[in-house]
């Protein structure tokens, strides 16, 4: 009988090594005044995508350095053929330009400063019709499963997510981890009531540390608001899906490890620097999220849902997951992966991940997952603080 091990993978393998599925040429906007001249550059050039977000101007300190890292990580993802950057001033818009161009691809930089944004359209959209003409000659090269990294997030979780769909990503994870495959997960303040078991998994008591540390300082700043979990906590969607405090939730939410040792710790946006699973103090907020794994340099994501989340992201294909018989038939669109035969004992968890397995083959192979066909493009940058 075949299975996803039969399936021959192929892809894009980038100039610095690295492989992507996807072979996007993107306008990608430094800051929210820059976003006219990118849509209007993607509105010319068939075959490119205008990355637009609301922030950059007077952002400061750690904030600021973050929109820098979302947007220079998003630029360097391997499943970017080549990317045009458009932002109001040169120094700002040189910056994100050098630190895409460290990868070796395709990147021109233009600002709308002594231009204006019609002459910064046409010298933009000159390049951008060179870019695209180079990205449409790639060829998809055979590739490896281990080339591939991964990303998980679960949203709108319930009970049939804790029992079914988390632990189906924790045994795909299972079975990457060994074939060497980089992996990321996160959500920090969703995992509050379990911290300690994604501290027993952490490698070294230097990985335990650096985690408990971030998790910390979100539990303090949320504390600092004079405010608690409760009431966004679980969410009204988790609580109607069964789950009635936030440890029932977290204790489902770290299912998506299953047995893997966690071999790193990332800042938000911040690329692994080796293979194995990783943990990324990041958002719950799904689009936060999957924005934050696609700039960490994940190319694939598993998400997992029980009440029947439906984001997606304009550059990393998002696999959605379920095991709830309601969802899947009032929301069927958005279900790539139906989990419930794991519910009624149709198949094991090994039977339920060669299921989600298959479906990322044919993922990374070119298949649209639903959320790019519905044009799920939520690109949501992480803000940490009020603008000067």
């Amino acid at each position: 009988m075949a299975t996803y091990k039969d399936i021959p993978l192929t892809g894009y393998r980038r100039e610095n090594g690295r492989v992507g599925i996807r072979n996007h040429v993107i306008i990608l906007s430094v800051d929210d005044i820059s976003n006219a001249a990118v849509e209007g550059v993607a509105s010319l050039i068939r075959g490119t995508r205008a990355i637009s977000h609301p922030y950059g101007r007077l952002q400061f300190g750690e904030d600021l350095h973050l929109t820098f890292d979302t947007l220079i990580g998003a630029g360097r993802n391997p499943n970017i053929a080549a990317v045009v950057v458009i932002g109001i001033e040169p120094k700002w818009t040189d910056y994100i330009v050098e630190g895409i161009a460290k990868t070796g691809k395709p990147v021109a930089g233009f600002s709308i400063e002594r231009y204006g944004d019609l002459k910064t359209i046409e010298m933009a959209a000159r390049k951008a019709k060179e870019f695209v003409q180079y990205a449409t000659e790639l060829p998809r090269v055979p590739i490896k499963w281990e080339e591939i990294w991964a990303s998980t997030k679960c949203g709108e979780s319930d009970t049939t997510s804790g029992l079914a769909a988390n632990p189906t990503v924790g045994r795909v994870f299972e079975r990457l981890e060994k074939t060497g495959n980089t992996l990321i997960f996160g959500e920090t303040t969703e995992v509050t009531g379990a911290e300690d078991k994604i501290m027993e998994q952490c490698v070294t008591p230097e990985v335990a540390a650096q985690f408990k540390a971030a998790f910390d300082d979100y539990q303090a700043l949320v504390e600092s608001q004079g405010v608690s979990l409760l009431g966004t906590q679980p969410t009204e969607g988790n609580i109607r899906g069964g789950l009635s405090t936030i440890e029932e939730k977290a204790f489902g939410n770290v299912e998506k490890m299953g047995r893997c040792q966690v071999v790193g710790f990332l800042k938000p946006a911040e690329e692994p620097k080796k293979p194995g699973l990783h943990f990324m103090d990041s958002s719950s907020a799904a689009a936060e999220m999957v924005t934050l794994c696609l700039a960490s340099g994940a190319v694939v994501h598993l998400f997992p849902t029980g009440q029947g989340n439906i984001i997606g992201n304009p550059l990393l294909p998002v696999i959605k997951m379920s095991a709830n018989p309601l969802t899947i038939s009032t929301m069927s669109e958005h279900i790539d992966v139906d989990l419930s035969g794991l519910l009624r004992f149709d198949f094991n968890l090994d039977g339920a991940a060669d299921r989600t397995l298959e479906v990322m083959a044919h993922t990374i192979n070119g298949r649209l997952t639903n959320a790019e066909t519905l044009r799920h493009d939520e690109f949501v940058i992480t803000k940490l603080y009020r603008s000067a």
